[in-house]
């Protein structure tokens, strides 16, 4: 397994706009940095919850059935490609409007448990870059600490730059969704070939 397809998959997963990542740019610019930093804690919490459930029911399924780890391979190069489409289609829109009662550690928890984007992220990290090739708990536990700093990062990054790193995504829009893209693209050729 290459870890650089795994750091590639993570940060283009994780800084690419979603509910996580909107919400926080929208809080930041609403009720401030400060107020917002328990949402992305929160984010980052309960993506981790997210990770390790993702990690039990991936170990498994390869326990139980080791032959699907070829078609777990094949539905996460597809689910990547899928990604680099929707991403190199997608338009910014506008924010959602959200209230400040929903700024808080544990919205930002429960939001991973029905944010399809990070449910669907952590299943197929877990599933195509983890559990096949790591098989002690410790060094799956240690991944998962890893993806779920990746996304509190991307989250807080977003808030922490707000309405600045809004105008350039849509600014330079085309630019970054073919970059974001074309990674995804390489990192399920580089599933298929390992």
């Amino acid at each position: 397994m290459s870890i650089l397809s795994l750091l590639i998959y993570a940060f283009v997963a994780s800084f690419t706009p979603g509910p996580n990542n909107i919400m926080s740019l929208y809080y930041t610019n609403q009720f401030g940095l400060k107020q917002t930093f328990r949402f992305c804690l929160g984010v980052g919490l309960g993506f981790f919850i997210l990770l390790l459930l993702a990690n039990y029911f991936s170990v498994a399924l390869h326990t139980i059935f080791p032959k699907v780890e070829l078609f777990m391979k094949i539905f996460g190069c597809l689910y990547l490609v899928y990604l680099a489409y929707k991403i190199i289609t997608s338009k910014m829109g506008k924010d959602k409007q959200f209230n400040n009662q929903y700024n808080n550690l544990k919205s930002g928890v429960m939001l991973q448990f029905i944010n399809p984007k990070a449910a669907t992220y952590a299943l197929t990290v877990m599933a195509t870059f983890i559990t096949p090739f790591y098989h002690h708990y410790l060094t799956q536990l240690l991944f998962a600490i890893l993806l779920a700093t990746i996304g509190f990062l991307a989250t807080f990054s977003w808030s922490m730059f707000g309405s600045l790193f809004r105008k350039w995504i849509v600014t330079y829009q085309k630019a970054f969704n073919a970059i974001m893209a074309l990674l995804l693209v390489y990192t399920a050729a580089t599933i298929l070939l390992h």
